[in-house]
């Protein structure tokens, strides 16, 4: 069993998808549910380097508060765009996942299957009906 952790929104289509996934690999993972208990700065700071994207590439542009704090200016530093997701977790983007293999934004939820350190067990269906999982644990390409 690997430890693993999804920074968890339940309401989330892409983030219930990416939970599947992981317990389809046969683990449980800690789940974080960051919208009622949101990381610490210095851990938020730790998963964006971790995940090698911008501080911007993290921040949810489909949510109330973006465009009331008017975060679609560029005139925002990385500290002060941190600062604003601690205050506001709904606007951090979601699912993220941590694995021993890395910490990778889950969107599209697939994304995931490249940090499991464990395959797929079985086969697998998003909620929209989209198989991304066959009856032998394999990957199913969109472009096959």
């Amino acid at each position: 069993m690997s430890k693993i952790t999804i920074y968890h929104n339940p309401a989330c289509g892409t983030s219930r998808n990416t939970l599947e996934m992981i317990r389809n690999s046969g683990n449980e993972p800690s789940i974080i549910y960051y919208l009622d208990t949101p990381p610490l700065h210095d851990e938020l700071k730790k998963l964006i380097a971790d995940m090698g994207i911008t501080v911007r590439a993290l921040l949810r542009k489909n949510v109330e508060p973006y465009e009331h704090l008017g975060l679609a200016e560029d005139v925002f530093t990385d500290e002060q765009l941190i600062n604003y997701m601690l205050q506001h977790p709904i606007l951090i983007n979601r699912p993220i996942v941590v694995t021993p293999l890395g910490t990778r934004l889950c969107r599209p939820s697939e994304e995931v299957l490249g940090i499991l350190p464990d395959a797929q067990r079985g086969a697998l269906t998003k909620e929209d009906g989209e198989q991304v999982v066959d009856g032998e644990g394999k990957q199913i390409s969109k472009h096959s």
